[in-house]
């Protein structure tokens, strides 16, 4: 049994990408004491893999004001994302871009040195009539160049970095309230217990429970499963978008700024087939519209390749100046990853998945709130979340690109200043439970006393298998239902995984297993939400519930105008509703999705 160690901080933050650094930056700077827990150097974090940009209404060249924001992202996110959240995104967008770029961001320039933004998908000017350029890029290294900016003002303000630890449990009190974690450190097998007066949880998402996916290999959503755990619910788990260019065969993403930029999606006829789909915005529709194309061209018999299985990213006509400039790391990726000069022939892609709407339910103050004593939205206390990992909800049944990278910026500066002004101040610790490790006790003893089972990564395998066939780009109301069935057999065999190596070290084989609890918790949620969502809305798409004059695109919103709530005990559903009233301005109706 790992030894018990005890350490006290003002907030721990489990995660260093963008919105863990982002939050602890805020805390940081206002003297708390703050440590940020990371599986990996904080630079490696997934947020570096972010390529296009971030989404604000700079217009700087183009018009654009918040306003059209707005009613993009309520549009794309096919009218599940909360209005009061989208607001609030919308409008601190432009001060976030500012503020990164005042803390050392490299953006693109124009030439009169304004902040270069780009066209992305779904993103459009006069409330739908025509794209926008809106990104705001350092070439296509957008994440990579505001990880390392956040690192950088980080260490200048002194945060703490636990590199190589991972989070494994929540500590609640007999109230309830969240009052510290515990945390194995990967280099000594040690377990802690992480006092702390807040917990913000900023673990991104768990895209490994799919076999495709853009997901590194570290998001294995550990904050998920640690909310799970603790009786927390995860809302909207079945929407995962599906983004149309991740390279064929390979998992690795393509940026929709090739798009942006001007890339065009071609059959094997040659043909530029979506301008038949999206007359408007054409190759920058939003991805699950552009997802659901592209795999709409591949089983009629227009696919390319011997297989006929994807489809062809042509940038040829941009030239190899502009290529070079705007998309470096795309050059390199074509040749790494698919043999390709993307100067002179185009590559093939698929849609992979990618992200997740869904998470730990919040507010945009970044506290987890939970239905209670007929409050759809009681707080609990001591516990944010941030980031992927968490379900504001601003992303809906689909994310606009662009709106990721601001979400964590967004939501993690407010998460900060909400908690230096209400949560860490004016209180102190409140008392560890007598039993506060005890969970994470009999979850490491259940590995260390094992004699047989299976291996942890034949299982998370298998979660992937499942979840690859049975929640995929296309779903069918029969598929979602066995796939119920056969997750649920995979999590009892979760139950059951041998650790035959029982060293202390650098035991990289129990962090796996730790981390296989975490991903079934994700593929539960994801699989049951699904098979009960009976509609098509956003990245959910169901072929039994099709494009009729009652529910056009298949979206029923009579019934399902509503958000999915998970409980891990019992895989019990609940829902709430879906808040249609912004801050100050009109809600926008739901109508039919056109682009």
């Amino acid at each position: 049994m790992a030894t018990l160690n005890k350490r006290r901080f003002d907030v721990v933050i489990v995660g260093a990408g963008g919105s863990g650094m982002r939050a602890s930056l805020q805390l940081a700077r206002a003297g708390l004491n703050v440590a940020v827990l990371s599986k990996v150097f904080p630079t490696r974090s997934h947020t570096v893999a972010a390529q296009g940009g971030i989404g604000a209404s700079l217009g700087n060249m183009s018009e654009d004001n918040w306003h059209y924001h707005f009613f993009d992202t309520v549009k794309g996110s096919d009218w599940l994302g909360d209005q009061d959240a989208i607001e609030f995104m919308c409008r601190e967008a432009p001060k976030v871009v500012y503020e990164l770029e005042h803390f050392g961001m490299p953006f693109d320039r124009n030439p009169d040195g304004t902040i270069y933004q780009r066209p992305f998908g779904g993103h459009t000017a006069n409330y739908g009539e025509k794209p926008v350029q809106r990104a705001c890029a350092a070439a296509d290294r957008t994440g990579h160049a505001m990880l390392h900016t956040l690192y950088q003002q980080n260490v200048k303000s002194r945060t703490n970095f636990f590199v190589e630890w991972m989070a494994l449990d929540l500590i609640r009190d007999a109230d309830g309230d969240v009052v510290g974690v515990t945390a194995l450190e990967m280099e000594t097998g040690e377990l802690y217990v992480l006092e702390a007066k807040t917990v913000l949880l900023a673990t991104g998402g768990a895209g490994r429970i799919f076999a495709a996916s853009t997901n590194a290999f570290i998001n294995t959503g550990d904050g998920l499963g640690m909310a799970a755990r603790a009786g927390i619910p995860l809302e909207d788990m079945e929407f995962w978008q599906f983004h149309p260019t991740g390279v064929h065969n390979a998992g690795v993403l393509l940026t929709e700024g090739c798009r942006g930029e001007g890339a065009i999606l071609r059959n094997s006829n040659g043909e530029r087939f979506m301008e038949r789909y999206a007359p408007t915005l054409k190759d920058l529709a939003p991805r699950d519209f552009v997802s659901r194309c592209m795999d709409q061209e591949i089983k009629e018999g227009r696919g390319c390749g011997p297989n006929k299985d994807y489809i062809q990213l042509d940038m040829t006509h941009l030239g190899g100046e502009t290529i070079m400039k705007r998309l470096p790391s795309v050059f390199e990726i074509g040749h790494n990853f698919a043999n390709v000069d993307i100067t002179k022939e185009p590559i093939p892609v698929v849609p992979t998945i990618h992200y997740q709407m869904g998470g730990i339910p919040t507010n945009v103050h970044g506290q987890v709130v939970v239905p209670q004593g007929g409050n759809p939205s009681a707080v609990v206390n001591g516990l944010y979340a941030v980031g992927e990992c968490s379900c504001v909800s601003v992303h809906g049944a689909n994310r606009l690109g662009t709106n990721s990278l601001l979400d964590l910026l967004v939501f993690g500066r407010a998460a900060g200043n909400h908690i230096v002004e209400f949560a860490s101040r004016s209180k102190s610790h409140k008392p560890l439970p007598a039993d506060a490790a005890d969970a994470t006790r009999a979850r490491l003893a259940r590995y260390e006393s094992s004699t047989q089972g299976e291996y942890a990564q034949v299982v998370a395998n298998d979660i992937r298998k499942t979840m690859q066939q049975h929640a995929g780009v296309f779903r069918t109301q029969a598929s979602m239902d066995e796939g119920v069935a056969k997750i649920k057999a995979v999590a009892e065999r979760a139950r059951h995984i041998h650790l035959a190596d029982k060293s202390k070290v650098f035991n990289t084989a129990r962090i796996e297993a730790l981390e296989v609890d975490n991903l079934i918790e994700s593929a539960l949620a994801t699989m049951i939400s699904a098979a009960a969502r009976r509609e098509s809305r956003g990245a959910h798409t169901v072929d039994d519930y099709g494009d009729t004059p009652a529910h056009p695109n298949g979206r029923n919103d009579a019934e399902w105008l509503k958000h999915t709530l998970w409980y891990s005990e019992g895989n019990r559903l609940e829902y709430k509703p879906v808040n249609m009233t912004p801050m100050s301005v009109e809600s926008i109706p739901p109508k039919v999705r056109t682009f």
